[in-house]
């Protein structure tokens, strides 16, 4: 799922890797790919996360990971980094979600009940960024669909998400709810329609695998 998000990400892009699954795609980016990783905290430039060991401990992305700084990094404070992303300049953002509507709706920060550190930069993000993808598990812990026709959580943003890539599939929100455009290896169509919570559309053409 990781390595199939990280796809998605054109030399030239500037690119917000959101706390959870996203922070992971950093590490499946082609070492000369031109690209300038964001993180809200104050880093553009962001390289591959680093082990403890190896890691400069004053070095962390938006979710505490230890991080490198690629050569031609820019350090900058909390105003600069932020208008960087209401202004509209980041060409993509990858977020996490507990559930997305068939419409394009985000919940991704609030659980009712439990513990929730705050909302951050998740709202501005999914507003501001010029496309909004998803990485998520398909189903969650108790094998409920996180992709449903309307959002039960609070909600981040509306109609904010254009693709979700989850461990079943990659699925694109259009004007008629999801579509599927690809399966994961080893993962059958009836299964990914079973643990979808809402209708699912299919291509005409024969569905790749990744």
């Amino acid at each position: 799922m990781v390595a199939r998000a990280a796809r998605e990400i054109a030399p030239g892009m500037l690119v917000n890797l959101g706390i959870g699954l996203p922070t992971r795609v950093v590490n499946y980016l082609d070492k000369d790919l031109e690209v300038g990783l964001h993180t809200e905290n104050g880093l553009v430039g962001v390289g591959p996360v680093l082990d403890y060991n190896e890691a400069d401990k004053d070095l962390i992305d938006a979710g505490g990971a230890y991080i490198s700084a690629l050569p031609g990094g820019a350090f900058i404070d909390s105003a600069v980094s932020f208008a960087i992303v209401r202004s509209g300049r980041l060409d993509l953002t990858m977020l996490g979600a507990f559930e997305v509507a068939s419409n394009g709706d985000l919940a991704n920060w609030k659980i009712p009940g439990k513990f929730s550190p705050g909302v951050g930069g998740g709202i501005e993000l999914a507003q501001k960024t010029k496309r909004v993808v998803v990485l998520t598990t398909h189903t969650d812990r108790k094998g409920k669909p996180k992709l449903l026709e309307a959002c039960t959580l609070p909600l981040t943003a509306h109609a904010c998400v254009s693709r979700i890539f989850t461990d079943m599939a990659v699925v694109d929100v259009t004007e008629d709810g999801f579509c599927l455009r690809e399966l994961a290896d080893g993962v059958s169509l009836e299964d990914v329609i079973a643990a979808t919570g809402a209708p699912l559309a299919l291509p005409e053409e024969e569905i790749p695998t990744f």
